[in-house]
């Protein structure tokens, strides 16, 4: 049984976890060399790509904490679900560039997040 404070806490793992794929997208399209593999430099083709990201996650990010001020359950779970997706994606990115850390954060965040979605699917069902 999900108490208030899981709930709660639950709901504060997806906002975060919004808000920091955020903060990397927007990290991308202001400073790319934070982002990208130390070998590469910045060029037009990683600026396009940053926009991608900022066009997926900024939204996300905007309709999840909306959806967590209007208490919108049903939106937060779909939302939270799909945050947790794209984590686990995000992950596999990190595989394929041989990069430790953009492999193990990503997976790190998608397992709270799925977490996160199963207290608040409990929570969901007690409703």
């Amino acid at each position: 049984m999900a108490t208030v404070t899981q709930r709660h806490l639950a709901l504060a793992v997806t906002a975060l976890n919004v808000l920091v794929a955020s903060g990397f997208a927007l990290a991308g399209l202001l400073r790319p060399q934070a982002i990208l593999p130390n070998a590469d430099t910045p060029t037009a083709a990683s600026a396009i790509f940053a926009m991608y990201a900022a066009a997926r996650t900024i939204p996300l990010a905007i309709f999840v904490l909306v959806a967590i001020w209007r208490q919108w359950s049903q939106t937060v779970l779909i939302l939270g679900l799909l945050a947790g997706v794209i984590q686990v994606l995000d992950g596999f990115v990190g595989l394929a560039q041989h990069d430790i850390g953009k492999t193990v954060g990503p997976f790190v965040i998608a397992v709270l997040q799925f977490w996160a979605v199963s207290v608040l699917w409990q929570k969901s069902a007690q409703t």
